[in-house]
């Protein structure tokens, strides 16, 4: 089962209204084991960006109504591709498999937004896993943002000073594996890491390289003898 835990950056709250995308991060997991293969990209708004925005993320200085030099870490956009050119790339890597998103909505409906907008396939809906709603039915009445979960689950996410989506979709891939039940739910017996990114056959489980020692007694080998002889010539055990 390939899922894809998904977040993005933008200027505003509404694609309706002019607001964009400005970044999209992205981390794959197969059967709930994440393969290394991760999506990451800046994009280009083609608009100016919103003070309000910037203060959350810290991406687009140079759009700002009074731009500046970028400070450290923080990020310039307008040498950054526009949605466009990046969109058939992001649609190929999403391919079929569900979306996991913190506030599914929000995120889908600019991603369908920008999608429209150039013409290419949308995303159904009911391929995302929402997890603020998967939050909110385990525990209602709590504090359901990504911060408050990982203080929940104990999650280390002392590196979120400002939103980014690549490190946003990092650590909700840890909280979204603690929500359905641990950080490995099939223990990982399901496929080895290696087979998963590739693609590979499944795991399967291989020869002992030296048998384990028996453990029942020597009485006990004797009392089963005695029984076996008991049973006559046709016995199972009696069989080549």
């Amino acid at each position: 089962m390939r899922e894809i835990v998904l977040d993005t950056e933008t200027t505003g709250f509404d694609p309706e209204s002019g607001d964009r995308i400005v970044e999209i991060g992205a981390v794959e997991l197969w059967n709930h084991v994440a393969t290394g293969e991760t999506y990451h990209v800046y994009i280009n708004p083609e608009r100016s960006m919103p003070d309000e925005a910037f203060g959350v993320h810290g991406i687009g200085p140079d759009l700002l109504e009074n731009p500046r030099p970028p400070e450290k870490g923080e990020v310039t956009l307008k040498d950054k591709p526009v949605f466009a050119k990046v969109g058939h790339g992001f649609r190929d890597f999403v391919g079929d498999a569900k979306l996991v998103i913190h506030n599914a909505s929000f995120d889908m409906k600019f991603l369908n937004a920008e999608l429209r907008w150039m013409g290419a396939s949308l995303i159904p809906m009911d391929q995302a896993i929402d997890t603020l709603a998967i939050a909110r039915k385990r525990f209602p009445g709590s504090p359901a943002s990504l911060d408050a979960l990982c203080r929940r689950f104990g999650i280390d996410n002392s590196n979120r000073v400002l939103h980014g989506a690549l490190l946003d979709s990092e650590i909700l891939a840890e909280v979204y594996l603690e929500l359905i039940g641990g950080r490995q739910p099939d223990f990982g017996l399901s496929a080895t890491t290696t087979a998963m990114a590739g693609g590979g056959e499944e795991w399967r489980p291989t020869a002992r390289p030296n048998a384990l020692p028996p453990r029942f007694t020597e009485d006990e080998r004797a009392a089963h003898q005695e029984f076996v002889e008991k049973l006559g010539d046709n016995a199972l055990w009696t069989r080549a």
